[in-house]
């Protein structure tokens, strides 16, 4: 008999955004149309990734750019990174600064796997993206949130953030534009969270990956105002690129005195041991960044329209608050009856579910602090798809009132 044992690091392993499907599948598997509101894939709705990309990987594979290529990423690629970097968020990186990963979430766990040891702590905003929380635990790290205020826009709350930094911190972690609240923070906000780090001499982990799907307001790097304070970025081609399946992302390293230059030297070797980011994939994100860009424009006003009836259309449904998300294609509504009529989010996603076909995913998985008694969905559907799927919320809400 063998006695295969499982690592405690991999039995903790959650991911919310994706660990709910499988109620729907068995949903859909007897026949119920199922709303897929909880991923944020627009290829899976009506955006289509732009036909220059594509013709650029068809092109790459028929020319045989098929052999691997260098760990940190094609030097055409990194330079356009660069270029891209600089004309767009005012960020001064040179394509030597820069490693090219499989995918932005393979760049969190790279990062996180060069700085967090046992027993040392990473500062995120609460709620916050999933993976952050699950690789600071998987390299035997703590997660501390730090408080965002749903009343001011999900904006952090400096005072909190200040109180939880600890000998321990080993960074601090801004995602802006926000995953999952759709906010976009302010500049002095950002400027806040960079004296902290400073005082305490800690790198700030910039996750940028939405920075071009902004409605209202500028977004602004940290990167572009961080002066002395460490920061290491990370973005992708997923989203503003329609690229989410072809798994494209990259890590930057801005330390104008070269503080991160050993992180990035062990950073390399994780590159090294994983071989590298699929070539043609890469030669396609070349397309991405030097060809057209006029999908971004039509896409963000889409997603504008799709943002404002959601917001709208939750905000009239008694039980249910919303606060105006100001980039990306999140909401990250309230629900009222929380801790009443059902005892968790968990238990209101699944029961609307059950009953609506409706899928969101629980709030609490995102931050079980500051994000419980949410749900977070995505507004990328077309309207008529929304309002059909928001027409079976608001019917699930009266009958449950």
């Amino acid at each position: 008999m063998f006695n295969v044992k499982v690592a405690k690091r991999a039995r903790s392993i959650e991911y919310a955004i994706r660990d709910v499907i499988i109620y729907a599948k068995a949903l859909a598997k007897a026949g119920r149309k199922i709303y897929y509101l909880n991923i944020g894939d627009p290829v899976a709705f009506d955006f289509d990734t732009p036909e220059h990309v594509k013709q650029a990987l068809f092109e790459a594979v028929r020319s045989g750019d098929n052999a691997y290529s260098a760990s940190e990423g094609l030097p055409e690629l990194r330079l356009a990174i660069s270029e891209k970097e600089k004309r767009l968020n005012g960020v001064d990186v040179s394509a030597d600064e820069i490693i090219v990963t499989s995918g932005i979430s393979e760049g969190i766990q790279m990062v996180m796997a060069a700085l967090v040891e046992a027993g040392d702590e990473v500062l995120l905003p609460g709620p916050t993206y999933p993976p952050y929380i699950s690789y600071a635990r998987f390299f035997g790290g703590f997660p501390v949130t730090y408080r965002t205020v749903e009343d001011n826009g999900w904006q952090p709350d400096i005072e909190d953030l200040r109180r939880k930094i600890s000998d321990k911190t080993r960074a601090i972690v801004v995602i802006n534009p926000n995953n999952p609240c759709g906010a976009l923070y302010e500049e002095k906000t950002l400027k806040q969270i960079l004296d902290v780090a400073a005082e305490h001499g800690v790198p700030v982990i910039s996750d940028e990956i939405y920075d071009q799907l902004v409605f209202e307001k500028r977004f602004v790097s940290v990167a572009s105002i961080a002066k002395d304070v460490p920061v290491i970025g990370l973005n992708g081609f997923s989203k503003a690129y329609l690229m989410t399946g072809w798994r494209l992302g990259y890590i930057y390293f801005h330390s104008p005195r070269g503080e991160l230059q050993e992180l990035k030297e062990c950073i390399e070797k994780e590159a090294r041991i994983r071989i590298c980011a699929s070539t043609p994939v890469q030669k396609a994100g070349i397309a991405a960044l030097k060809g057209p860009q006029d999908h971004i424009r039509e896409m963000v006003s889409k997603l504008r329209a799709r943002r404002d009836y959601v917001w709208k259309r939750l905000n009239e449904i008694e039980g249910i608050s919303c606060t105006k998300p100001e980039a990306a294609f999140y909401v990250f509504p309230k629900i009222h009856g929380i801790g009443s009529r059902w005892k968790t989010d968990f238990d209101f996603v699944l029961e609307l579910l059950r009953e609506t076909g409706v899928l969101f995913v629980h709030g609490s998985g995102f931050c079980p602090v500051y994000g419980a008694g949410h749900v977070r969905g995505v507004f990328l559907p077309p309207i008529e798809t929304l309002e059909k799927a928001l027409n079976l919320v608001e019917r699930f809400m009266e009958k449950n009132g």
